[in-house]
């Protein structure tokens, strides 16, 4: 995997916060970058895989470890 641009700590956060501070993220990246989520919010999963549909950024990684659950995000 190429190299994360930037990284989003939503550990303790409850949606959407998560989502939020995701979208505030990608924002300010640029085309093909890759943005890493953290978050403990159990419906974050669910949430993650509904958003990159709805807004053509790529979800490349999803992995839970331990009641973290981390995203890699691909801005489109």
């Amino acid at each position: 995997m190429t190299e994360i641009q930037k990284e989003v700590d939503a550990r303790g956060l409850n949606c959407p916060l998560p989502i939020l501070r995701t979208k505030k993220a990608l924002n300010d990246m640029t085309s093909g970058q890759l943005l890493r989520v953290l978050a403990t919010d159990p419906a974050s999963s669910r949430d993650f895989q509904a958003f990159s549909k709805q807004t053509g950024n790529a979800l490349v990684e999803s992995i839970e470890k331990e009641g973290v659950y981390t995203y890699v995000l691909r801005r489109k």
